[in-house]
């Protein structure tokens, strides 16, 4: 059994870390580079770095500023944002990236995800897919979650898969930012659908949502957080703590 990992994320806007509540209300909260070193020192297994609005702003992602904050990390790092064209893959790795997600970019051409995979590999492609509900399913959104593409998210998810993508990381606008815990209904449906790493985001409040997440989708590869993890409301070694007393796997780091 592979071990569960738990991811922070920095979204990026205007070269400062911002966080709001269902992708409205962006508040600043810190500075990249720094926050980058603390969770690479402090036990995250991976980091994501979102340039939140590179695509909304038709422009290429930040690279001078993903530079700076992979040259502090030793744990794998993914970055997404203005990921269009298969010249852009080619970019973010060089500038330091492990791993490449794409959303709206897959979203006007499916294909991308097929090219990027036979390049570079399965495993250097991620999905990331901001769904919400609508009525008695779930939509697939684009611009920072305001824009209902009309598209039904699992549907979506199943093919960008069955393309080449090698993990899926879903972001429930509804939970996003609340606190309240992750979407798990929706999570389980992905998880069950896909045969590839599923990474939940949205909802992280506290100790318990990451234990009910993993305790009620087994399956499930990994759980992104941003606001609980930036206000210090919970800690990285916290989490894996609480995880490993319910006997679920983490990779923990050695108490001298």
């Amino acid at each position: 059994m592979l071990a569960k990992r738990i991811i922070p994320c920095l979204d990026i806007k205007d070269g400062k870390v911002v966080k709001g509540v269902q992708f409205m209300g962006l508040q600043e909260v810190g500075d990249p580079v720094a926050l980058a070193k603390f969770y690479g020192e402090n036990g995250a297994d991976e980091l994501v770095f979102y340039d939140i609005t590179a695509s909304m702003e038709n422009r290429g992602l930040f690279l001078d500023l993903l530079r700076q904050v992979a040259s502090t990390l030793f744990i794998p790092l993914t970055v997404g944002g203005g990921i269009q064209r298969l010249q852009d893959f080619q970019r973010v790795l060089e500038a330091g990236a492990d791993k490449v997600s794409v959303n709206s970019g897959a979203l006007k051409d499916p294909a991308l995800i097929r090219e990027a995979a036979e390049r570079y590999g399965n495993q250097c492609v991620v999905l990331s897919v901001d769904v919400g509900r609508v009525g008695d399913s779930f939509h697939v959104f684009t611009k920072g979650g305001q824009v209902d593409t009309g598209r039904v998210a699992l549907p979506w998810i199943i093919e960008g898969v069955g393309l080449g993508a090698g993990e899926v990381v879903v972001n429930t606008i509804d939970t996003d930012g609340c606190q309240t815990g992750y979407q798990i209904d929706f999570l389980k449906q992905v998880c069950c659908a896909v045969n590839v790493p599923v990474i939940a985001s949205g909802g992280a409040g506290s100790v318990e949502d990451f234990v009910r997440l993993f305790q009620e989708i087994p399956p499930m590869s990994g759980a992104l957080a941003a606001s609980v993890f930036h206000k210090g409301l919970v800690r990285i070694e916290q989490v894996k703590d609480a995880l490993a007393g319910q006997g679920i796997l983490v990779r923990r780091k050695e108490k001298r």
